[in-house]
């Protein structure tokens, strides 16, 4: 195996995917961000083995930035009683064990998607058909919504979130980003995205409030950005906070890009320090077009509206439509999910495959083709 080429001596044209992008504060030494993924798979909220397993292989793929899945705010915000949690201090501890194995073997910055899943509450996991768990079964409970209609037909409608119920969820996501600063989480992504509770209350589908958290779009959006505002103030200054959003609902007369558009110039006047732009999962009517980049023109629409930087994700799969997006400044990062579940080191392969490097353990440097002698980098792998 060649001796590693220093950082400070890589390659002088990098590819535009692996070039470094700030999120306020943070610094991410390449533009490919791996996309929060639930896995169904904690106890009681709590970390498991197998998050200490998913997440360490992740950790070690050379992607800029690692972010955890949708980690519930409360009991009651978790999508499914599998889901991971941290409103506990057995969540807490739980997590530590597996963010302090992943920091002793790797350097990639960890942020945390936090999210409540509202109206989409109390369900199976998705190998266990998805459905709502009734609030009289063992394992399910009470949802709470905007206003007290269901996802879908035939399900038990959720309550209507009264001021009381308001108040609680914005002190239980401030709890929950307390606790991940403490775990030294570098980063929260609010999930306001994908029919969960902040973007219920987006939704003129899922909001028929008529209160000032009702009506009109500045009404619609004001639950979110107060929840935004009271994470923002509780966290370190030097601690970026973002959102995921759902650019459209893809359903005639649901939430759509222009609305998208005046929540993001918000969010960029509270402090955001990013947009991440997904799409849809407020209705079981909604009708996506899927196919290979589809929701990146709702992140080149946001992109052109806001100054801060905007993450693009869906069907990102191969890496020159992924330099592509970047170049073309349709995004600054992009994320993946499945594609890197599929495939752990997506990032080497479309490092090797665009002339740039990564960071890796050198325990793997082994495995560098030879015709690519400088794709791996010193990462300081084990060494902190």
């Amino acid at each position: 195996m060649d001796t590693q080429t220093p950082d400070s001596d890589i390659s002088q044209t990098l590819s535009p995917l692996f070039t470094p992008l700030d999120l306020g504060a943070l610094r991410l030494e390449n533009r490919i961000i791996i996309a929060p993924m639930c896995q169904y798979s904690a106890d009681d909220g709590s970390a498991t083995d197998w998050h200490m397993m998913h997440l360490g292989q992740l950790a070690m793929s050379g992607a800029g930035l690692l972010i955890l899945e949708a980690t519930a705010v409360s009991p009651e915000a978790r999508i499914t009683h599998k889901d991971l949690g941290l409103y506990s201090d057995y969540n807490e501890a739980a997590l530590a064990r597996v963010l302090d194995a992943i920091a002793v073997h790797s350097p990639m910055p960890v942020a945390i998607q936090l999210g409540h899943a509202g109206r989409k509450a109390s369900s199976a996991e998705p190998w266990a058909g998805g459905q709502q768990i009734a609030p009289t079964d063992p394992t399910g409970w009470q949802c709470v919504a905007p206003s007290a209609i269901p996802h879908s037909p035939g399900e038990v409608a959720p309550t209507a979130l009264d001021a009381a119920g308001l108040q609680k969820i914005k002190d239980d996501f401030v709890a929950t980003a307390l606790r991940a600063v403490r775990l030294g989480i570098v980063g929260i992504e609010l999930h306001s995205a994908h029919g969960y509770l902040l973007h219920q209350f987006l939704s003129p589908i899922s909001n028929r409030r008529d209160d000032e958290y009702g009506g009109s779009v500045e009404n619609r959006m004001r639950f979110p950005l107060e929840v935004f505002d009271a994470v923002k103030a509780a966290v370190p200054a030097d601690i970026p906070v973002w959102v995921r959003l759902s650019a459209s609902d893809w359903v005639e007369g649901g939430w759509d890009i222009e609305g998208s558009i005046a929540y993001s110039k918000a969010l960029e006047a509270r402090g955001a320090a990013a947009i991440h732009v997904s799409s849809g999962g407020v209705s079981p009517d909604q009708k996506i077009p899927l196919g290979p980049g589809y929701q990146v023109h709702f992140a080149e629409a946001v992109k052109a509206a806001v100054s801060i930087p905007v993450i693009g994700v869906g069907l990102i799969t191969e890496a020159r439509q992924a330099e592509t997006i970047i170049a073309e400044n349709k995004a600054d990062a992009i994320a993946i999910a499945r594609a890197i579940l599929y495939e752990p080191h997506w990032p080497w392969h479309a490092a090797a495959e665009l002339g740039a490097s990564v960071r890796a353990p050198k325990q793997y440097w082994r495995s560098q083709p030879r015709e690519f002698k400088a794709l791996f980098k010193d990462a300081a792998f084990g060494q902190r």
